[in-house]
């Protein structure tokens, strides 16, 4: 795994990098993002495979222990109840190894995630249309 020695330039490079079992984690969580926001652009940031949509949506990364998601302070508040049984932070949780990926929870922090960016980007463009007027 030289994944923290590389400059990547996909997701799928990213991804090519881990063993078979967390390769097929780390594509579950991929498509279930896909499928929660499938106007998102791929992109890697932070050297972390990143969804964008009107700006960042979520990160996540293979961690030595687990698949790391990072849907930022506002996706974790949104359901720190529902993320609570998992270690994080302010701006991540950590999904452990031996365990199943919570895929209909990761779903729905994705969709909280797009319509907040959707919402955030609305407001600055109806805000500077204000000002052209």
């Amino acid at each position: 795994m030289d994944s923290q020695k590389r400059a990547f330039q996909s997701i799928d490079e990213y991804i090519a990098t881990f063993p078979p079992d967390v390769r097929a984690r780390l594509e579950a969580m991929r498509a279930a993002i896909r499928a929660a926001a499938p106007d998102a652009v791929e992109r890697i940031s932070y050297q972390m495979p990143t969804f964008a949509q009107e700006g960042n949506l979520v990160h996540f990364a293979a961690l030595k222990d687990g698949i790391g998601f990072y849907p930022t302070s506002s996706g974790i508040a949104a359901f720190q109840d529902e993320l609570a049984r998992y270690k994080g932070t302010k701006g991540a949780v950590r999904f452990p190894n031996g365990e199943p990926l919570p895929l209909e929870l990761i779903t729905r922090i994705v969709q909280y995630r797009v319509n907040e960016n959707l919402t955030r980007a609305a407001r600055a463009q109806a805000k500077s249309g204000r000002r052209k007027a």
